[in-house]
């Protein structure tokens, strides 16, 4: 038996190669992704720059769903709330980047983060402070006070500017226009329009699981 495996090994290891170089040919810089920075981020990640003030961004909340789902095993998924969109003050989109994060923290990020695009998008309800923020969250079951406590932990408040200064190295590198956008390792930005359109799910994955390859 282990004689077997060790043949069938062997005679894979060309399959192996080959594939590796098929997609090394499939996706060229400049064309399905863009290098943004000259290193990688020091994380093996996968970052999703994106608003809740963003249409574009809700409907590929699905779509990104399965993207993380479909990540290979110790490869971070992180969304990245950005805070320049015109549609409310950076003071609001801050507060909501922070909410990102508590999200996080209490291990519901997909459920919280569907409930703010909900209010914001689908209901058309208004965010003027902190306080709109906090109902969204108990109404989600979250414990009103475990709420405020997070929002003025030190660990929230530091992952929240870490995503700022994340934001605006990229937006200052011009490698963020928009959101969402998808940037892999720190260094490199899938362009999506130039993806097969016909296998765009597939080819989507494929091309992260390339881009996390390179350095």
């Amino acid at each position: 038996m282990k004689k077997m495996q060790q043949l069938l090994m062997v005679l894979l290891i060309p399959f192996f190669a080959l594939s590796i170089s098929a997609c090394a040919e499939k996706y060229t810089e400049g064309k399905q992704y863009t290098k943004v920075n000259e290193t990688v981020s020091a994380k093996v990640e996968v970052r999703e720059y994106f608003s809740f003030y963003c249409p574009h961004c809700l409907r590929f909340e699905p779509f990104m769903e399965t993207v993380k789902k479909g990540l290979p095993e110790g490869v971070k998924f992180e969304r990245n709330h950005v805070d320049f969109l015109r549609a409310a003050s950076p003071k609001i989109q801050a507060m909501l980047t922070k909410s990102v994060v508590v999200a996080e923290q209490l291990g519901l990020d997909d459920k919280l983060v569907g409930a703010i695009f909900n209010y914001i998008q689908i209901q058309k309800a208004v965010i003027t402070s902190e306080k709109d923020i906090r109902n969204i969250f108990v109404l989600n079951g979250v414990d009103g006070d475990k709420f405020d406590k997070l929002m003025k932990s030190f660990s929230v408040n530091s992952k929240a500017k870490s995503m700022k200064k994340n934001q605006d190295i990229m937006a200052k590198k011009g490698a963020l226009k928009g959101v969402p956008t998808i940037i892999i390792n720190g260094k490199y930005r899938i362009n999506t329009q130039a993806l097969d359109k016909n296998n765009f799910e597939q080819d989507y994955q494929n091309l992260i699981t390339h881009l996390l390859t390179l350095k």
